[in-house]
């Protein structure tokens, strides 16, 4: 069998911001939207195994259909702001790039929650509310979906849903709760649902509700933003039942409702169970855990989850005695930047909490032998889209930058005495939190960066010492090979951002001991002391960070600000050498579309290059460092020649560049890179056309005047926007060149090009199609960066206790994007398929 050319190692994303986007089943993944594509976590593996992709707007909700018969789920139900409601159902009990799906179409807005449960005969019930101020009854039957009832609540909005079967019989109970602060009880008779019972108590909007069956009898937990969690009681009663009871029997209030079908009648009664009290802010979400019974007897006991905007979660449970809900465990965050909690969920087995945070990330805790909760490692990324993304000079770390305003960086964890776990790929630190969207980066050393964002100035940032010895903890990578620069006694030890200001501020090991009042008897004189900033705690560690510290314990102290620019900078270039740095900002005039450069050593700005008109979109420096090449949103490109000794401050001149008359590219050309001998560049352009350039081959075609540059592929018409191409900097086999071109839908696609001396216009024999993402590995919207490994082998792949890769590692090579549905993904990419 034929080994496959493209595997996912690695897809980084996080949460929707939205409460219920998120649920654990009970086979042990992890169900939860990313914009617009639902991901499937395995937290055991600390990877996700499958992304489901068909939703074309935001996935705010997701729900595992669980069955009392069964393990695990072979269900899954989603809604988005696309108005759809998407059932996957899993192919031989796994959900991988091929699962069975079947739309729900007929909402008016964006769906906010569903739930389902099993009927008999195979067959599904959703139900799912949306901004359309309505709830929706679907019936699934295997290959098609129908709406069976649509419920208006006329102005009202209804924010969750959820569905149960009541006591003793086949009959679905549906609760909904909603923004008029009323839980709404809707029971199906004669084939519809009708509303039975509005339940009043809480006093703001209800964000949550959720059923469970406990012994028969069923229990319904709400939430509401009035910081309260109300449980209630559905019991079938007899007829007779209570008429022996003394007039002076204290008794709760009942709400009773009579159920009527096929000529017979039930009585039913709800009743409020507990008032629970303990978050102060909104609780949004809530989860039930149910007892685990094995051998006839119960291996834990029954408890209710919730989360809350006040940064914890808290378990609830009854006293055995008593049988009183009080307050077991509470876990979250104190202090920090960040919001509360939108969701939580909770392991199978109990052993696992887990929230979502308004910015996306997830929270997990896992509890110890001695039953104490301590956080663990999970799944992280950006919440907005990714702008941009660099490996290090060793290939063994990649950075991103995107508009939620962070630069993350991710390398592979190599877990000691688990030689037999594959590395999995891990945030471990975030260097940069702004106040600005960030949108280029440039790596300029080993742990040495250059960032832009939508300001006019450049950030240049260093890693601290305690984030040194943290990656070589947690690569394996040996810490003396790290620390050989002849500066890295003077690295700080950390960084802290001060509270009025948008610098990463270095702490020193001086810094660290706090000062008591005999060495500092000032105490606070001016603003600056009111608005002291948290300071850098440093942390020894062995496994990826939660993210309580990644955004207070891992930023990298800024060392340099570098001013020049006019408008918000775009794009950012280093040579290999890593001694210039090529920046460009936003521009509608020639003025401000020249192309700056930076010496790396002292920081001092070289030269400003004019040339194009408008914004310059993406640089590349050739690897052997003569060339500078730049692309622009007007269409053209431009060469620039190094004139310097190596020896001297770099200079650039323009070689050639393309213009009106002679431009092959009919609209922006988008993306830029150079082949690893530095013959050939290729250039890709929202007019489709994929270009690769070089020196002229014969005579009769190069141009009376000027360097010889033109075009020495036939044009690739890739059908889309072409937004990125980056060229392997390794040859195939069969000395080819292998591209990755990243499109407008987030499909990559993988081409071989042999160079032919090709001309416009002639057929496509030097390019040959190698492989391309499918629906499952593609992003969802444009891919905005393609970067390839500057190391053959796949990062973190060591042989124990050398460093070095296995031999067998050679045929393969890795591939990192960055889109704007917010993931960023690591390939492997086979350089020896058939």
């Amino acid at each position: 069998m034929a080994a496959p050319v493209i595997e996912t190692c690695h897809i980084a994303c996080c949460a929707n911001r939205t409460p219920n986007v998120l649920s654990w089943g009970r086979g042990g993944l992890i169900a939860y939207g990313t914009c617009y594509s639902v991901a499937l976590y395995d937290p055991l593996e600390k990877e996700v195994v499958a992304v489901l992709n068909r939703h074309t707007g935001r996935v705010n909700t997701v729900q595992w259909v669980h069955r009392e018969d069964c393990g695990t789920e072979t269900h899954l139900v989603s809604g988005g702001s696309d108005n759809r409601v998407i059932v996957w159902e899993a192919e031989d009990g796994k959900f991988g790039g091929f699962v069975g799906w079947v739309e729900c179409v007929g909402h008016t807005g964006p769906v906010c929650a569903v739930d389902a449960i099993h009927l008999d005969n195979n067959k599904l019930l959703i139900a799912s509310t949306a901004s359309d101020s309505t709830v929706r009854l679907w019936l699934h039957t295997g290959s098609k979906a129908e709406c069976i009832q649509t419920i208006s609540f006329g102005n009202g909005f209804m924010m969750d849903v959820s569905l149960a079967l009541l006591p003793g019989s086949r009959v679905p109970v549906m609760a909904c709760g909603g923004d008029d602060s009323r839980i709404h009880l809707y029971v199906k008779g004669n084939g519809q649902f009708k509303e039975v019972l509005s339940l009043q108590g809480h006093e703001d909007w209800i964000r949550g509700v959720e059923w469970t069956c406990v012994d028969g009898d069923l229990l319904l937990a709400s939430c509401a933003q009035d910081c309260l969690i109300r449980v209630w009681k559905l019991v079938a009663k007899s007829g007779a039942e209570g008429d022996h009871l003394d007039v002076c029997t204290i008794r709760m209030w009942e709400d009773v409702f009579t159920l009527t079908e096929s000529d017979a009648s039930s009585l039913f009664a709800v009743t409020l169970e507990t008032v629970l009290a303990g978050h102060e802010n909104w609780v949004y979400g809530v989860h039930w855990q149910l007892p685990v019974i094995k051998g006839g007897r119960p291996q834990q006991s029954l408890s209710l989850l919730s989360a809350s905007m006040d940064k914890t979660m808290i378990l609830w449970a009854p006293e055995e005695g008593s049988g009183v809900w009080v307050e077991q465990v509470r876990v979250g965050e104190v202090g920090g930047n960040t919001l509360g909690f939108y969701g939580c969920q909770i392991s199978p087995d109990g052993s696992m909490i887990l929230a979502h945070a308004f910015h996306g990330a997830l929270h997990l805790w896992a509890r110890g032998q001695q039953g104490d909760w301590s956080p663990g490692v999970v799944i992280s990324g950006h919440f907005s889209a990714v702008q941009d993304l660099c490996w290090d000079p060793e290939g063994e770390f990649v950075i991103s930058v995107g508009s939620d305003q962070t630069a993350r960086l991710l390398t592979p964890w190599k877990r000691k005495h688990q030689t037999q776990v594959q590395p999995s790929w891990h945030e471990i630190s975030r260097p940069q939190i702004h106040g600005y969207d960030m949108q280029c980066l440039a790596m300029v050393g080993r742990f040495l960066y250059v960032s832009g964002a939508d300001e006019k100035v450049l950030r240049v940032f260093r890693a601290p010492r305690n984030f040194v010895e943290n990656f070589a903890n947690i690569s394996g990578a040996p810490l003396e090979s790290l620390l050989v620069s002849g500066d890295a006694v003077e690295l700080p030890e950390g960084a802290s951002t001060p509270a009025l200001g948008l610098s990463n501020k270095a702490v020193f090991q001086g810094d660290l001991a706090p000062k008591t009042i005999e060495e500092d008897p000032s105490g606070f004189n001016g603003v600056s002391d009111q608005y002291r900033e948290s300071y850098f705690h440093p942390l020894t560690l062995t496994e990826p960070p939660p993210e309580d510290h990644l955004l207070q314990n891992t930023l990298w102290p800024e060392v340099q600000k570098l001013y020049g620019h006019g408008f918000e900078t775009f794009c950012l270039a280093s040579d290999s050498q890593r001694t210039v740095v090529a920046s460009a900002c936003k521009a509608s005039k020639a003025e401000h579309a020249a192309v700056l450069l930076w010496s790396a050593t002292c920081w001092r700005q070289l030269q400003a290059l004019p040339c194009h008109s408008l914004t310059v979109t993406q640089m590349s420096f050739s690897p052997d460092g003569r060339f500078l090449l730049a692309v622009s949103r007007d269409r053209t490109w431009s060469l620039w020649r190094r004139d310097s000794l190596p020896d001297t401050e770099p200079h650039f001149s323009l070689f050639t560049h393309t213009g009106k008359d002679t431009a092959v590219h009919t609209r922006i050309i988008w993306s830029c890179d150079w082949t690893s001998d530095s013959k050939f560049f290729v250039t890709s352009s929202r007019d489709r056309k994929v270009i690769v350039w070089g020196e002229c081959s014969r005579p009769s075609d190069c141009p009376d005047e000027g360097p010889g540059i033109q075009p020495c592929s036939s044009i690739l018409d890739v059908k889309e926007s072409a937004t990125a191409v980056s060229v392997c900097p390794f040859l195939c086999p069969d000395l080819s060149y292998l591209l990755a071109v990243g499109l407008d839908s987030g499909r990559i696609l993988l081409y071989k090009w042999t160079p032919s001396g090709g001309s416009i216009g002639a057929e496509a024999a030097d390019w040959s199609r190698y492989g391309e993402t499918d629906v499952s590995q593609s992003h969802t919207l444009t891919v905005k960066r393609l970067r390839w490994r500057p190391r053959v082998g796949r990062a973190g792949q060591r042989d124990d206790g050398v460093g070095e890769r296995a031999p067998a590692d050679d045929v393969w090579v890795q591939l990192a994007s960055a889109g704007a549905d917010n993931s960023v993904r690591i390939f492997s990419v086979n350089r020896e398929a058939a």
